[in-house]
């Protein structure tokens, strides 16, 4: 859990990881292909449409690799192996119960009216449905909370690059930015979503060996549930380690939420996390609904989801696993796990964060080594270039150009887009330092949810299916909601270190769950006392926007019940349900 804000570190250190040439050599080759993607996409970058929405040409099976790439990010590979090793298998609700179903979703019902009313963001989607204080105040919290997430994928990234050569964090922060500044400016969003196809083979191919040789030296998985329950048993009762019996179970998850009854615990992984903060998430980020925009159909952007739901929920045997491997396996982690404070960490002392890192140290030898780094770098890189494109979409169209400059040329508009990424790279450089001061940084991550996409969710999902719903209960929604994830979460033990007050006795993620809920309870409240003393939008305005009041057609592909039934929305969506419900129940 954060305590203060740690300053990051600014001298010179031993490299973390004794990488040789071959392992140079790898990143190298991978960082060539990186830069030709960019400057191969920007010949294709004629106008703002193809800077910031790839011009809608692409297929169904790049944009659901890059809607999962865009995700496996900080939160996917360090975040869920930092909870791996915390806290156990509960962390797979991330992904069972936290992501699937709400992708699901997202293809099944949100996406056509997402794509069908031809918006180029979801602020934009918000002004068409409620106005301009709804807009406004989504525009504005949408581009806060990605210059805070950029920011964090942006600290590992730097990390990592501190981690191999022994730089100063601060050197290789301006580094690391600059690498995916450059590709994103050369070629806006296909230059993103191409180098997040490429990314996805990578990070697997550099993840599922290090998974492989990690549970080969515990003894397979029989060993590793042997090791946790020897550790848990003797670890000291001052370092707090959850029972065995709950590291390695995936229900009731309480070593995730931290509540001592398992009913609440369900109640909070399922409404907290499984409905508010997941289909907060999922269904709203623009991030993740950017890529699904750029296809090139109605029924591809409708299967961009379902495609990545596919390898979605398999990721937590590659990023978690390694995790809970790192427990038992590397000196520095258990010590952590134990209460104490070691150091040799990527940024001073040893946190959760650095648990993969380590585990890379201890078990690859080089070539493997180096294909590794290129998978965290990959990882990293895949996750800012998705915020900082998201951010200078919603920035160049949502902000500068409906409250500032209207009017102008197009190419004044792709100026500003790519003048955003540079600005929005600068201020992920500060940014990084508040990711810095967070052992785990699933834990800040999920309060900016907390505070960003669950109130979004409840306004969103009112709106969209409830006509009476009225542009006033639009943006009061919103920032009441808003206001009381962030009023829970200050009365949180220990969600923001000394500013924290303490009095809900709730930490970590369970803290976040239960901001989320209160987010979306409150938001849906003012929303609709509100909206019975205000007035609504005439039903003619309503139309793709309102499912009562868009035509069942208008939601569809018409050409896509004739293709064979792989190549569909429903039945592969069907397909993912069944798989990952086995996922919960066999684990």
């Amino acid at each position: 859990m954060p305590s203060t804000l740690a300053p990051v570190a600014l001298a010179a250190a031993e490299p973390l990881i004794d990488a040789n040439v071959v392992d140079y050599l790898i990143v190298a080759l991978y960082f060539a292909f990186v830069m030709g993607i960019g400057l191969a996409a920007r010949r294709a970058v004629s106008d703002s449409i193809d800077f910031f929405l790839s011009g809608r040409s692409l297929p169904a099976w790049v944009t659901g690799l890059a809607f999962i790439s865009a995700n496996l990010g900080a939160v996917e590979i360090m975040g869920m192996s930092a909870n791996g090793a915390q806290y156990g298998l509960p962390t797979v609700h991330y992904f069972w119960v936290g992501a699937i179903p709400a992708m699901l979703f997202l293809g099944i019902v949100m996406m056509p009216f997402y794509y069908g009313s031809k918006v180029r963001s979801v602020p934009e989607f918000m002004f068409r449905r409620f106005g301009t204080g709804a807009h406004l105040v989504n525009a504005i919290s949408f581009a806060i909370a990605q210059l805070l997430i950029a920011g964090v994928n942006l600290f590992l990234l730097g990390s990592i690059v501190q981690a191999l050569l022994g730089w100063p964090l601060w050197v290789a922060l301006i580094v690391a930015a600059a690498i995916v500044l450059s590709y994103i400016t050369l070629g806006g969003l296909s230059a993103a979503i191409y180098n997040e196809v490429l990314q996805f083979f990578v990070i697997v191919a550099s993840l599922l060996p290090l998974t492989l040789i990690g549970l080969h030296r515990v003894g397979g998985y029989g060993g590793l549930k042997d090791k946790i329950t020897a550790f848990a048993e003797a670890a000291p009762a001052k370092a707090e380690v959850a029972p065995a019996a709950q590291q390695l179970e995936s229900w009731p998850g309480q070593a995730l939420t931290g509540f001592d009854s398992g009913f609440l615990s369900v109640i909070g992984i399922v409404f907290g996390l499984g409905f508010v903060l997941s289909f907060g998430y999922w269904t709203t980020n623009f991030v993740e609904v950017q890529r699904a925009m750029a296809s090139n159909s109605i029924s591809s952007a409708r299967k961009t989801p379902i495609i990545g739901a596919f390898p979605k929920m398999f990721v937590p045997f590659i990023v978690i696993l390694p995790g809970m491997v790192a427990a038992v396996l590397v000196k520095e982690i258990m010590d952590l796990k134990n209460g104490g404070t070691p150091t040799g960490g990527a940024s001073g002392d040893v946190k959760y964060n650095d648990a993969l890192l380590l585990l890379m140290r201890d078990v690859l030898p080089n070539g493997l080594l180096g294909l590794a780094i290129a998978g965290l770098l990959a990882a990293f890189m895949a996750g800012m270039a998705a915020n900082i494109s998201a951010f200078n979409t919603v920035f160049s169209y949502d902000l500068w150009e409906r409250y500032i400059r209207k009017d102008r040329s197009d190419d004044y508009y792709l100026r500003i887009g790519r003048l955003a990424t540079v600005a929005a790279t600068i201020i992920a450089i500060f940014t990084a330092s508040i990711a810095g001061g967070f052992s785990n940084i699933m834990d800040y991550l999920q309060t900016l949810f907390g505070f960003f996409n669950a109130p979004l969710f409840a306004t969103f999902i009112l709106g969209m299916f409830w006509k009476r719903m009225t542009p006033t209960a639009g943006w009061t929604g919103l920032v009441a909601g808003t206001l009381s994830a962030v009023l829970v979460a200050f009365l949180s033990k220990d969600a923001f270190g000394t500013a924290s007050l303490g009095v809900i006795p709730l930490e970590g993620q369970g803290a976040s769950f239960v901001a989320a809920s209160t987010a979306f309870v409150v938001d849906i409240i003012v929303s609709v006392a509100v909206s019975l003393v205000t007035t609504p939008k005439p039903a003619s305005e309503l139309k793709g926007l309102v499912y009562s009041e868009t035509p069942k057609e208008d939601l569809v592909d018409p050409d896509e019940a004739a293709r064979p039934w792989f190549q569909r929305t429903i039945p592969l969506a069907v397909i993912a349900g069944v798989l990952v419900l086995i996922l919960n129940v066999a684990f």
